[in-house]
C-alpha cells in the first residue's frame, strides 16, 4: 500500500536502541544487501526483501535513491505463490490414480503413504512453477531524528515479517506505538505502574 494514498492503514514504530550515526551512513547498503530476490523463474512459494519505494521492481535503487531530505524511504515487497486448493485436489487425484495403475501393474493393490506424500509434493511443485507470484508491496518511512518508523499496514502477518527482517537487516529492534507506548514514549517510564492500572472508560 502506498504511503501517497487517500487512505491506509498505518503502523508505527520507534527504535528501542540508540542508532549509531556509522550505521545510518551504511542504510543503503544494507537495503542492497538484503534487497528482494525475483522468484519468477522458480518454484519457490515466496520471496521478500526490500525494494526502492518509487519503483517496486527496481531493487538496486537505480531511479531513486532511499535518502529523501531527512528521511529513509524503502518498501517492503513480498511475492507470493497460491494454488487453488481445487485444482491442486484435481491434480493429485490424477497423478494418484497414474500411481496406482502402474503399482496394480507390479501387482500392488495400494500406494503408500510416503509415497502419497511424495506425489502431492512433486504435484504441488509442478503447480507453483505454472503459477505466477502475487506481489505485494508495503511502504517504510524512516525518520531517525524524530526515531519513528512508518509501516503502510496493519496485518500481523506484515508486521511480524517486517520487524523480524528490519532487525536482521540492522540489528536494530522494534516498538509498536501502541498508545501505551505513546503515552509512556511522552510521560516518562516512571508512568508505567499508573499506565498498567488504568482501566478503559466505557461511552456507550
Amino acid at each position: 500500500m502506498s504511503i501517497l494514498s487517500a487512505s491506509l492503514g498505518l503502523t508505527r514504530y520507534r527504535i528501542i536502541e540508540e542508532v549509531p550515526t556509522e550505521l545510518l551512513q551504511e542504510i543503503p547498503a544494507k537495503l542492497d544487501k538484503f534487497c528482494f530476490v525475483d522468484i519468477d523463474a522458480t518454484a519457490d512459494e515466496r520471496s521478500f526483501g526490500w525494494s526502492n519505494i518509487d519503483d517496486m521492481l527496481d531493487m538496486n535503487w537505480t531511479q531513486s535513491p532511499p535518502e529523501k531530505a531527512e528521511y529513509f524511504t524503502f518498501g517492503l515487497r513480498h511475492d507470493t505463490r497460491r494454488s487453488s486448493p481445487a485444482v491442486l485436489k484435481k491434480h493429485y487425484t490424477i497423478a494418484l490414480n497414474k500411481e496406482l495403475a502402474h503399482n496394480k501393474e507390479q501387482g500392488k493393490n495400494f500406494v503408500s503413504r510416503d509415497r502419497k506424500r511424495e506425489v502431492k509434493e512433486q504435484v504441488t511443485l509442478r503447480l507453483r512453477a505454472r503459477t505466477l507470484p502475487i506481489p505485494a508491496m508495503f511502504d517504510i518511512i524512516w525518520n531517525p531524528p524524530a526515531n519513528r518508523i512508518y509501516l503502510t499496514t496493519t496485518n500481523s502477518k506484515v508486521r511480524d515479517l517486517f520487524e523480524d527482517y528490519f532487525t536482521l537487516t540492522f540489528d536494530l529492534h522494534l516498538e509498536p506505538l501502541t498508545p501505551f507506548f505513546m503515552a509512556l514514549d511522552v510521560l516518562g517510564e516512571d508512568a508505567a505502574p499508573k499506565l498498567e492500572n488504568l482501566d478503559p472508560t466505557i461511552f456507550a
